[in-house]
């Protein structure tokens, strides 16, 4: 059995949560390093990036990492320093697909099949051996500049979340990593409570996870919230694989103030460019203008409206004059009215 997060291009490019983004501003204010300065040339800003409905290109994170290690008088630790940031919270759905999957078996394979919806770097893979499932940590695709920073944080985050989700030890899994410039302190290791053995022969990094272990149950085992949230996973997956490039950057610009919806011409003098280029270049990327505005109004009304805000007020959020102009929209988007849509019954995870 063999599972990849690669695609066409670097493994790791894909939009993403802002949230480790979030905590490299974290980890920049610790060291005095204020948030303009570690956001410098990714067009974004603190309050975009505290919005949990933004999706931010790699690039942008990437930039953010640079600026970062650039800022800090010793960056040596800030990866480890930034990894043991992550925590339950922050996985979102992908999360609650790990926590409530049948086995350990089935928890990885998840998380190997729905990488792309985490915010790592490292590109994973797996497959059998005679010792238990190894994954395949590759860090070769990763920018040398900030490789080791990336890697450090990556296998921290990993390391520090790993006993919250299994929810028990797994005595026995083993850890191999790169020999050289990567390293991970063991005394982080031991504070996980798992067992590691490491293999600085090794030419990759890797962790397998024993036989023994592997049909384990989930603490929170439950074969219908499961199959729920891959549902969920796999909707996201699919909108986060059609919406790289210049569409996912117009997209943030869209979500910076929805009340406001710029037009296309203003969007056009904003990135310096003709409506007929800013046209030709969704259109290469098989989406419009009409359609990012409609997708952005669809994802934050069915957020809106699952939070518990009333028709009226989500229309007003929106941009909306009218509150039946909204209605009639939103029953395009969704087919049935918005008013159907009572607290906590969104219906999904956009």
């Amino acid at each position: 059995m063999a599972a990849s997060a690669s695609r066409n291009g670097a493994s790791w490019d894909f939009p993403r949560s802002a949230v480790a983004s979030l905590q490299l501003l974290e980890t920049a204010e610790s060291h005095g390093v204020d948030a303009a300065t570690v956001l410098a040339g990714t067009g974004l800003t603190a309050t975009q990036l505290a919005d949990p409905s933004i999706e931010i290109q790699a690039a942008q994170e990437l930039t953010i990492a640079r600026n970062l290690l650039r800022h800090v008088d010793d960056p040596t630790g800030l990866g480890l320093e930034t990894g043991l940031r992550a925590s339950l919270a922050n996985t979102g759905i992908l999360g609650y697909a790990f926590l409530t999957s049948p086995t350990i078996r089935d928890a990885i394979t998840l998380g190997v099949r729905f990488a792309a919806l985490s915010s790592t770097f490292l590109d994973v893979s797996m497959h059998e051996s005679a010792e238990g499932l190894v994954l395949e940590l590759d860090t070769s695709q990763i920018p040398s500049d900030v490789r080791v920073f990336l890697v450090q944080r990556d296998l921290t985050a990993i390391a520090h979340i790993a006993p919250l989700l299994l929810g028990a030890n797994i005595p026995g899994a083993r850890l191999r990593f790169a020999t050289g410039e990567i390293a991970i302190p063991l005394e982080l290791l031991e504070a996980t409570g798992l067992e590691f053995t490491v293999d600085e022969s090794s030419p990759g990094t890797a962790l397998t996870i024993p036989n023994e272990l592997l049909d384990q149950p989930m603490p929170a085992a439950d074969s219908d919230t499961a199959a729920m949230c891959i549902a969920q996973c796999e909707e996201l997956l699919d909108r986060r694989r059609h919406r790289g490039g210049f569409s996912a950057q117009l997209r943030t610009r869209l979500l910076d103030d929805p009340a406001q919806m710029p037009s296309m011409a203003a969007i056009a003098r904003e990135f310096a460019v003709t409506e007929r280029t800013l046209h030709r270049r969704l259109a290469a990327e098989n989406t419009s203008f009409r359609a990012l505005v409609d997708e952005v109004r669809e994802t934050l009304a069915v957020e809106l409206l699952g939070a518990g805000l009333g028709v009226e007020e989500v229309a007003s959020r929106l941009g909306y004059s009218e509150t039946a102009a909204f209605t009639h929209a939103f029953v395009r988007w969704r087919g049935h009215p918005p008013s159907r849509l009572n607290r906590g019954q969104s219906g999904s995870v956009k």
